[in-house]
């Protein structure tokens, strides 16, 4: 068994969270031929720290036993994944503090990355590409990770992927070191933009929304203060997201004012 990286120490068996890198957004003049090239699995962050699995906030995902058995001492980075438009599933399962074992069955864990400080990502890639296919466990999986010489060829791939039923794409800079935060080594690209927000305050509904929640305040990353009142089911208006809760929305680019442009919910982010 292949164990032979200069991994990052184990500051993380603290349950503080994890040093995982964020991707940038395709702009569409990356140099395609310095990437690798994976589908993005739409599922729920996982970081094996050699010992438990923690989320990207630095909560421990309470998996069964026989789940993460036979994993090794080493960092991991991937994917909690059970298949096409079922993250609310995944994300349920995850924050379950007592696990249920016939869901956990359902679920993979997509291995993307085996972070180390020194070693370039194709290295990376290669490392923990053997040192899955050696553990020969069902659910846990080595990302492929393709090399495609031209936009021709990435589009081409993206189409296929989106064809199934994925997010997008994954683009990774092949000699890029891992460095924690967000990070134009790694870009994502699908078809919407999408990031992530706090719940700042509920704002009442009018009409048919009358007694309801009708749209959210919010405030991204970037400390921009917006309302999104689209996306909602009437069951999510009923019980909106908490104050102070994460959720993602999506969006096409940004006003002259540097706000989301037809910023729209997607979903809440798992309390993980």
């Amino acid at each position: 068994m292949l164990l032979g990286l200069l991994f990052y120490s184990f500051s993380l068996f603290s349950a503080e969270p994890p040093a995982t890198q964020l991707a940038a957004i395709y702009q569409g003049h990356e140099a395609i031929s310095e990437y690798l090239v994976s589908e993005k699995y739409d599922g729920v962050r996982a970081v094996w720290n050699g010992e438990q699995l923690l989320s990207r906030g630095g909560h421990v995902i309470h998996a069964p036993d026989w789940f993460t058995q036979g994993l090794p001492n080493v960092w991991l980075d991937g994917e909690l994944w059970a298949g096409y438009k079922n993250f609310a599933f995944v994300s349920g399962v995850a924050r379950r503090q007592q696990p249920n074992d016939s869901h956990w069955r359902q679920i993979t864990y997509y291995i993307f990355d085996a972070p180390d400080k020194t070693t370039p990502f194709v290295k990376r890639y290669q490392h923990y590409k053997r040192l899955i296919d050696e553990l020969n466990i069902p659910h846990i999986q080595a990302v492929e990770q393709l090399a495609l010489q031209n936009r021709q060829a990435l589009n081409h791939y993206y189409d296929a992927v989106l064809e199934k039923g994925a997010e997008g794409l994954m683009l990774h800079r092949k000699n890029a070191l891992h460095k924690p935060g967000r990070s134009s080594d790694i870009v994502k690209y699908k078809p919407y933009q999408d990031a992530e927000a706090i719940v700042l305050k509920h704002l009442p509904g009018n009409g048919k929304y009358k007694g309801m929640m009708g749209s959210l305040l919010v405030k991204d990353e970037r400390g921009k203060q917006f309302k999104i009142g689209t996306g909602f089911s009437d069951a999510e208006r009923k019980a909106p997201p908490a104050v102070g809760s994460r959720i993602t929305f999506r969006y096409q680019g940004y006003t002259k004012f540097g706000k989301p442009r037809f910023a729209r919910f997607l979903r809440m982010r798992p309390a993980l």
